[in-house]
């Protein structure tokens, strides 16, 4: 039997990866929690601004990385992308339990968590008619709290039912094993479909080739004001990686998580990947790994067989 061809699915459709183009694979259009207060990434017109000024410096695709209940705003995304020619990808998903009320964590755990990132997926968020395509969780500074055990083995259930990539937010980088233990050991998920993400926060070179070498996909990110000390080293992180035979298994976002942190707000945001980011990697690594970090890997990391 011929399996079904892989395709990323974006808001507006299901698309050929090859399609995806030059992708910031993590991203923030619209964010919003109580640990971020006076900084939500609530603005249609500033989110548009901003895609418009990534397509300018030469970017096709972004990946939002903002999970359920955090404020997407999942029904402006197709009038974004189309507006902008940006193609977006959504995601389903929980974050750490602090983004969270304890009532409304309670609430899914009734209505199955597993069942809402497989609904989110197949038939679409809330009533916008958006599918999601990637599932997004979260572990805690060097270790797992039961929270996201909980929501990691919900998203291996949903993985399961649906082929959907799981994109791991590593709290300041750690915790990378502990994420593939339970994930690719325990729950059996397939390691090439783990993505973790803020991998440079924690530059431990070692760790990086551990996780390379267990089969998952690094996600670096950034710049940020917070993690500015770590940031620098990146390019190095790459480098090791790549000479190790791992460059087909790394990806590279931005991470814009705070309104201030926009380029339209004053910040560096979506075109620094490109303008900032790209160049100095370029002299790092050479153009031709770069373009594939940014363009074929990105593709290969959300390009699912879909169930």
């Amino acid at each position: 039997m011929t399996s079904a061809p892989e395709k990323v699915r974006t808001v507006l459709g299901d698309i050929n990866p090859a399609d995806l183009g030059v992708c910031d694979a993590h991203d923030h259009l619209f964010l919003r929690s109580p640990q971020l207060p006076g900084q939500e990434l609530d603005s249609v017109d500033a989110a548009a601004e901003e895609l418009a000024a990534f397509r300018a410096a030469g970017g096709v695709s972004v990946v939002q990385w903002t999970p359920h209940g955090m404020g997407r705003h999942a029904e402006r995304l197709p009038e974004l992308s189309g507006a902008t020619g940006v193609r977006i990808v959504a995601a389903t998903g929980l974050h750490q339990a602090a983004h969270y009320t304890p009532e409304s964590l309670e609430r899914l755990r009734a209505q199955g968590l597993a069942e809402l990132f497989v609904r989110e997926l197949t038939e679409g968020i809330g009533h916008s008619g958006v599918r999601a395509g990637l599932i997004k969780v979260a572990g805690g500074f060097h270790g797992l709290d039961g929270h996201a055990r909980w929501t990691m083995t919900a998203a291996a259930e949903a993985h399961r039912a649906t082929g959907a990539p799981i994109a791991v937010h590593l709290e300041l980088g750690t915790a990378a094993l502990d994420v593939l233990d339970l994930l690719c050991g325990e729950l059996a998920v397939a390691p090439h479909r783990v993505i973790l993400g803020h991998l440079n926060r924690f530059p431990d070179l070692a760790l990086h080739h551990q996780a390379a070498e267990a089969g998952a996909l690094l996600a670096f990110d950034g710049p940020s004001r917070a993690h500015h000390a770590t940031d620098w080293r990146m390019p190095d992180a790459v480098r090791s990686l790549a000479d190790a035979g791992f460059g087909d298994r790394l990806l590279l976002g931005g991470d814009t998580t705070t309104a201030g942190a926009r380029s339209v707000c004053g910040g560096p945001g979506m075109p620094h990947l490109l303008r900032g980011v790209r160049p100095r990697l370029e002299r790092a690594v050479g153009a031709e790994l770069t373009e594939l970090m940014l363009t074929v890997n990105a593709g290969r990391a959300f390009g699912v067989a879909w169930r």
